[in-house]
């Protein structure tokens, strides 16, 4: 993955858990749109927006979450946790309200690790995820 070489002032511990979430879930998407051009890059944009969605939704995520728990280091899975057990004050219509809280989980250990520099494991984390939600179909 390539980085921004941007310095963040606090560790990611220190910002309410939905900065790192915010963060998560662009980098996620950009991952899955980028991999989706690389697979099927002759594919018009729609289906590639259609192809990304099932990615991306909180079920996708969610799922995606559920199968890398065992996965995580302490530290990480206490990013997930504090992420997934944030107050949102919205859930989008489309979303079951357990999916949507471990899908923020998601995206904000995603993010938590961008703020840190560790985007190795980001990557292998984010390619995992979407390996398994491709063999899920």
């Amino acid at each position: 993955m390539t980085g921004f070489d941007i310095e963040f002032t606090k560790h990611p511990n220190e910002y309410n858990a939905l900065i790192p979430a915010y963060l998560g879930d662009t980098l996620y998407d950009l991952y899955v749109r980028s991999r989706l051009i690389a697979e099927h890059g002759g594919m018009n944009v729609n289906k590639l927006h259609s192809a990304a969605i099932r990615f991306v939704r909180a079920k996708g995520q969610s799922d995606a979450a559920q199968f890398l728990e065992d996965k995580l280091t302490d530290e990480e899975l206490a990013a997930y946790k504090r992420g997934r057990n944030t107050k949102t004050y919205t859930i989008p219509k489309n979303a079951e309200v357990g999916d949507y809280h471990r899908a923020t989980g998601f995206e904000s250990l995603l993010g938590w690790l961008y703020m840190q520099g560790r985007t190795e494991r980001l990557e292998e984390l984010m390619t995992l995820a979407y390996n398994y939600i491709c063999e899920d179909k």
